[in-house]
């Protein structure tokens, strides 16, 4: 181990002599075929073992270290490193203690370090925490001292290489034929529709399933805090993401500063990848201003509690009467869709419900389809079609 670290040591001054950072992954990996064949001959390493060092040397200088064997396994959703020593795998719902650790801390602090820097991110001990994304749409959380107490932590929730499909969530079990049918068919009369659920639910995932059904001649703008979202089959499609302040002092650009942008470039629909705040504010003014077939997430209980969120979250940003927003939800969004974990660990859709109008202060809300058990989303009502004349 002593002499590998000294390797990597070796590979790194010659890389920062030659200014190499910027070379292409080929210029790299030639010379570090150098480095184990000088220094293989001397410690007389078997050809598996060269194997073995020249990948781990590859990793270590541009891609993610140990990680990185992890972030190419298609069957792990989750990775979370609980400082050097410790790193757990989420595989199919299960989360397990993974027998590789980082070498040191200071390995560790270098993979935070670039994968922060690969979106202009800036993470130090002025600005401990930071949101990311990797180059695979995988999304990034990182925490270092002085917040992270037992060294730096490091959260990575990976997506699919492919997109999953509405067909995939069918095979699955995570919603009826019938219900993702009812759902398109919304989805292609813009309807406006909140994703909602907690944390690990699945609503990115099901919001681009959903997505694919935009028809392919409409011009999307989608929002978001990180890129991830995948939409695919739209030509005219304009992606905006946010962009905190940094250290040479540039201005922060907000998920509200976007949308109010987004409102100029001429949209169809507009996505949001998530409302957390206060752009519920400029969300609303969107589906309500003639953006009807918008779609978004939030973190929810419960369809019911969407409402209450998104409330609250509108609060955040301007003081109205409360029946003022619940108007305004009642006449901007048509369907609730509320995602939840099973047993099993599976993610589901738990509830689809109709906003249908506003009537005694509240926000009427009539179900569609309800999950009863952990075995099948039932109809349980037909759409009444508040504003597009029914389903």
């Amino acid at each position: 181990m002593r002499n590998r670290e000294a390797l990597r040591r070796e590979l790194l001054e010659q890389i920062e002599h030659m200014g190499a950072w910027e070379a292409e992954d080929p210029e790299i990996l030639q010379m570090i075929d150098e480095l184990v064949l000088e220094h293989g001959r001397k410690e007389c390493w078997s050809l598996e073992e060269k194997q073995e060092i020249r990948q781990e040397l590859f990793y270590s200088v541009r891609k993610l270290d140990v990680l990185q064997e992890l972030v190419e396994d298609d069957e792990v959703t989750e990775i979370m490193v609980n400082g050097w020593k410790q790193i757990f795998v989420e595989r199919r719902g299960r989360i397990t203690l993974w027998e590789k650790t980082f070498t040191s801390q200071e390995k560790l602090w270098d993979v935070i370090q670039q994968i922060a820097a690969g979106c202009n991110r800036v993470i130090n001990t002025s600005r401990p925490i930071v949101d990311a994304r990797l180059k695979n749409g995988a999304r990034v959380n990182a925490v270092i001292e002085p917040v992270a107490l037992n060294g730096p932590i490091l959260t990575i929730r990976r997506f699919p290489d492919r997109p999953i499909t509405m067909e995939d969530l069918i095979a699955g079990n995570s919603i009826t034929r019938e219900g993702a049918e009812c759902l398109i068919q919304m989805v292609r009369q813009k309807h406006s529709m909140l994703i909602g659920g907690g944390t690990g639910a699945g609503k990115t995932t099901f919001l681009n399933a959903l997505s694919c059904y935009i028809p392919s001649e409409e011009r999307i703008v989608t929002i978001e805090d990180n890129a991830e979202l995948q939409i695919q089959g739209i030509a005219n499609l304009v992606r905006l993401e946010a962009k905190l302040s940094n250290l040479e002092d540039s201005p922060q650009i907000t998920i509200r500063d976007l949308i109010k942008t987004a409102l100029r470039l001429r949209p169809d629909r507009i996505i949001i990848g998530e409302v957390r705040s206060s752009e519920a504010v400029d969300l609303l003014q969107a589906v309500n201003t003639g953006h009807e077939g918008s779609l978004s997430t939030a973190h929810a209980n419960s369809a019911a509690d969407m409402v209450s969120r998104l409330e609250t979250m509108v609060l955040m940003g301007i003081q109205l009467p409360l029946e003022a927003i619940r108007r305004q939800i009642a006449a901007g969004f048509d369907i609730l869709i509320h995602l939840g974990r099973m047993p099993d660990k599976s993610r589901a859709v738990l509830e689809i419900t109709e906003i249908t109008g506003f009537s005694r202060g509240e926000v009427c809300l009539h179900p569609l389809f309800i999950r009863r058990d952990s075995e099948r989303l039932e109809k349980v009502g037909e759409p009444m079609g508040k504003r597009k004349g029914g389903i």
